[in-house]
């Protein structure tokens, strides 16, 4: 497995580049900008993007989406209550201050305990809300991308449209942390570190020990 992580974006979203060396394809989880940069590590890698993925809709995290998907003809794949939340005007309005391009249409809508992966690499969909109402974090043993449902350190922000601070708390515990303690969490900004263990966050974590919500 190809995997890298890098930060893109004038507001430092951890995008990740997940391909299948044997295979030649690619997946792109969250295109923050610098799409050349992306487009750069592709070939470099020798590598054929198939899929762009969200793990939410907030425009700092899909705003690459239009450009790499006219440069390579790859699927934009989105939880359905996202694909639907964000193309709302009230919403679009209140996120259209980030200065930010919205997603075009997702061409796939993900729902929970679905799978999506480059070749023969195969990633869970568990959908996290909380952060947004289609928030989804990306499992295939023993990594995790999280998103902005978990920092290292810390966890997404609720003040937004859509946001709500007892769902996330709820995704948190029901759905990240009965992975087993030696997963490794891939955040969606590097805000704490690049990256943790589940077992760090439930040593460490305060809105996880401190029971903050």
């Amino acid at each position: 497995m190809i995997f890298e992580q890098l930060t893109v974006g004038h507001m430092a979203v951890c995008c990740y580049l997940v391909a299948d060396g044997d295979t030649g394809e690619a997946m792109v989880v969250d295109p923050g900008g610098d799409e050349d940069r992306i487009l750069g590590l592709l070939e470099e890698k020798g590598v054929r993007l198939k899929y762009i993925v969200n793990t939410h809709g907030h425009p700092d995290h899909v705003c690459g989406n239009r450009r790499l998907k006219e440069a390579t003809g790859a699927a934009i794949a989105m939880h359905r209550e996202d694909a639907e939340f964000f193309v709302r005007k009230d919403v679009a309005e209140y996120f259209s201050m980030l200065g930010l391009e919205p997603s075009p249409p997702p061409d796939i809508l993900l729902e929970d305990g679905g799978r999506i992966g480059p070749g023969r690499l195969v990633f869970e969909v568990i959908h996290t809300p909380g952060h947004t109402p289609g928030g989804i974090c990306l499992y295939r043993a023993p990594d995790l991308l999280t998103g902005d449902t978990l920092f290292v350190g810390g966890v997404g922000r609720t003040d937004f449209p859509g946001g709500n601070a007892r769902t996330l708390d709820h995704s948190i515990r029901t759905r990240l942390l009965v992975l087993p303690d030696d997963t490794r969490v891939w955040p969606g900004h590097g805000y704490g570190g690049s990256s943790s263990t589940i077992g760090g966050e439930k040593r460490s974590n305060p809105f996880i020990t401190g029971g903050l919500f």
